[in-house]
């Protein structure tokens, strides 16, 4: 087994990519802390690496956040020690019938709204599902949409993986995420981070 890694915008955040499918169509997973990754035997066993602090595992790739402190030169063979591990024992990603985030917690849809509004809603969703979400994804993350205000325009989204406290993710979410909804969709009159 071959696994590759790619650097992130966020120094303190690494991508590895194993060559096989990690979530499938049932992720993505973002794991903050050890007691949060008891659905996901791969998670746990990340969360043993001296240094990392957060576990985020895509469709295709796992991206791995360290502790400012550690030393990518130190975690990042360790981490591809447990990941080839892992797979090679064909152990599970995820422990069978359980999911750490179910969709509906994850974030809003147009089904949360009525007419015209649920329309707005329907394009924004399409527009971050087949645009953003693929090129925050090549970043080793993921972008979920909350909510919009339609008395006010505003869109709230939150990032997540490596794109999570990433220096430079209110950037993405207000000059181009926002720049692109706002050409699209003209109801749309800011971008906001979802607290």
């Amino acid at each position: 087994m071959f696994i590759q890694t790619e650097p992130t915008p966020n120094p303190d955040t690494l991508k590895f990519l194993p060559g096989q499918p990690v979530t499938g169509s049932t992720g993505p997973y973002d794991f903050a802390s050890l007691d949060e990754a008891g659905t996901s035997p791969l998670a746990q066993t990340l969360f043993d690496v001296t240094g990392v602090t957060r576990v985020f595992l895509g469709s295709d790739f796992i991206s791995l956040s360290k502790e400012p402190a550690a030393d990518w030169m130190h975690v990042r063979p360790m981490a591809l020690a447990a990941i080839m591990d892992h797979f090679v024992a064909g152990l599970p990603v995820m422990a069978t019938g359980q999911s750490a985030f179910p969709k509906a917690e994850e974030g809003g849809s147009a089904d949360d709204y009525e007419g015209d509004t649920a329309e707005i809603v329907s394009e924004i969703i399409e527009l971050i599902e087949t645009r953003v979400r693929p090129a925050v994804a090549q970043d080793g993350g993921d972008i979920i949409f909350h909510r919009f205000e339609p008395d006010s325009g505003i869109v709230h989204l939150s990032m997540r993986g490596a794109c999570a406290g990433c220096p430079s993710s209110t950037m993405t979410l207000k000059s181009g995420i926002e720049n692109m909804l706002k050409a699209y969709v003209p109801e749309v009159t800011a971008v906001e981070a979802a607290l």
